[in-house]
């Protein structure tokens, strides 16, 4: 399986919503999406993208496999 690819901060909410996530809501210092009684939280970036490493981290948070992440792209 191929490495995932970095997406835009944009790209990662609409697919979250897509895969059920509600928000992004404001929390401390960062934004946060809910599903059910799960929440994670949304990375503020002072670069283009959410790089493959830090995206990796969110989907495993959030327990997204890869299959359904890879359903949601565009």
């Amino acid at each position: 399986m191929a490495k995932l690819a970095p997406v835009s901060v944009r790209a990662l909410i609409k697919r979250l919503r897509a895969l059920g996530f509600e928000g992004p809501y404001a929390g401390g210092r960062h934004p946060l999406m809910t599903r059910g009684g799960r929440r994670i939280v949304i990375p503020n970036l002072h670069g283009p993208d959410v790089g493959a490493d830090l995206l990796t981290r969110v989907l495993r948070h959030a327990d997204i496999s890869r299959e359904d992440w890879d359903k949601t792209a565009e």
